[in-house]
């Protein structure tokens, strides 16, 4: 196909996209619809868009988006190992043990910010945020407020935790996603994060534990956190050794091994300790990395964590991938992305006003659409040629795409996040917003940083730009 012959208007362009965020934007809102469903009708979409431009007609299109795939196969592996990973973490104890010796080396004093670490490592090992606001947060919840300390707090705690050890986790479904729509590796893009993410959560931790000190003499509910121990010890047997696949699986990330490799080998440590010290049957360990286990502790939060992971788990996320990896070859391919773009950031100039504008991109993504992932996606797909041109290193482009779309999801109401973080905590989102520290703090001191020409990185062809900002 002749490219420049068949080149898209910006007006074709616009309403392609207008029409995508469109059906996206009222099939969520207005009438619920599977955000599947919707995808599939903004493929159709796309792809009337572009059969007027394709020069034999459908084969193009389906080579576009073949090509979307292609590209980011590896990544679709992952998807499949963070499913089996979790579950092994399950059957393991590994994740009942991060509860267990977090609930118990809680005090009044350090409350807050022993709240929001648990939180966060209680993310980085199941790499969802919504589970942990739904377990430890529940639970962090009822002791924050026999304590009497105010649940806006409280709630703000836990999700500032919660949101950022699902952004640093290899096994969270934001943070393969945001690797993988940025064409960069799953460990680049979680270390590019830790220049920004790091400063903005010793921030937030140093906060709650100044506020915390403000509750040091206030009781500890005993009887709700003996229940909680009491029905994790009787389904595991808790010991050290639960947390070595979690151990493992760190060290093996900051030694940069392939993701893939990581996860394999964090997952079979699992399983042998599952067998082996929890006493769990062969044939239930493996039936689990693909339909995820079934607990019953007595108590219906840990019940419903100790239930998640398995490889049918992640296919909702794996076919919307899919799908959207589909949406971006004929998109790219037929230059609607490149049309766009050029018209959008002609008056972008500086390193600093590109990634404000991704990351501002994302929250008013999320405004619109109400989720996420479609805010990564589209933002991967938009803003991917800008950060070439710029000669930045792709992992500022999935950075930012986290800062503005998988962090600011928890500050909005109509989310399927905001939601979800309110309905389970029982606080409005408006009221805990100003204490979801991380997600507030960590996309400002980005763009902060970029301004400063700080925490930039750029690929090295370009490392004589370093200085512009």
């Amino acid at each position: 196909m002749n490219k420049e012959l068949y080149k898209p208007t910006f007006t074709l362009s616009l309403l392609t996209f207008s029409a995508i965020i469109a059906v996206i934007g009222i099939g969520l809102f207005y009438l619920e619809t599977s955000l599947h469903s919707l995808m599939l009708i903004s493929l159709i979409i796309a792809g009337v868009s572009a059969f007027k431009l394709s020069e034999d007609g459908f084969t193009s299109i389906r080579n576009a988006m073949n090509g979307g795939i292609t590209k980011a196969l590896s990544a679709l592996y992952i998807f499949i190992l963070v499913g089996v990973l979790i579950a092994a973490f399950v059957q393991s104890g590994t994740v009942a043990a991060l509860i267990f010796y977090g609930l118990e080396i809680i005090s009044p004093t350090i409350f807050l910010p022993a709240g929001l670490i648990l939180c966060s490592f209680m993310s980085i090992a199941t790499g969802t945020s919504w589970g942990t606001v739904g377990t430890a947060g529940v639970v962090l919840m009822g002791i924050g407020e026999v304590m009497g300390i105010p649940l806006p707090i409280v709630a703000g705690m836990v999700i500032s935790g919660a949101c950022f050890g699902d952004k640093m986790s290899p096994v969270s479904d934001t943070t393969n996603l945001a690797a993988m729509v940025s064409d960069t590796d799953l460990y680049s893009h979680i270390k590019s994060m830790l220049s920004t993410t790091l400063p903005a959560y010793l921030i937030s931790l140093a906060v709650f534990t100044f506020v915390g000190l403000q509750y040091a003499n206030q009781p500890l509910p005993t009887e709700t956190l003996n229940l909680m121990l009491v029905g994790i010890e009787n389904t595991y047997s808790i010991s050290v050794i639960c947390l070595l696949p979690f151990i493992i699986m760190l060290l093996m990330s900051l030694k940069k091994i392939s993701a893939e490799v990581s996860m394999l080998s964090a997952a079979i440590v699992a399983v042998f300790i599952a067998i082996v010290f929890q006493g769990a049957n062969l044939t239930t360990v493996l039936n689990s990395l693909y339909s995820g286990g079934s607990f019953e502790t007595g108590i219906e939060t840990l019940n419903n964590l100790f239930s998640r992971g398995g490889i049918s788990s992640m296919m909702w996320t794996f076919s919307l991938a899919v799908m959207a990896l589909a949406l971006g070859g004929i998109l790219s391919d037929f230059g609607f992305l490149r049309t766009l773009i050029a018209t959008i950031l002609i008056k972008v100039k500086r390193t600093s006003s590109l990634i404000a504008t991704t990351i501002i991109s994302c929250f008013i993504g999320n405004m619109t659409m109400g989720e996420a992932y479609m805010s990564i996606i589209l933002g991967g797909q938009l803003y991917g040629k800008a950060y070439d041109d710029h000669g930045l290193d792709r992992k500022m482009l999935s950075r930012s795409l986290e800062e503005g779309a998988t962090l600011t999801t928890a500050l909005i109401p109509w989310t399927t996040g905001g939601a979800f973080f309110a309905s389970t905590l029982g606080v409005d989102v408006l009221d805990y917003a100003p204490w979801a520290l991380l997600n507030w703090i960590n996309p400002l001191l980005s763009i902060l940083l970029a301004t400063l020409g700080i925490a930039v990185f750029r690929t090295v062809k370009n490392n004589s730009m370093k200085n512009e900002s």
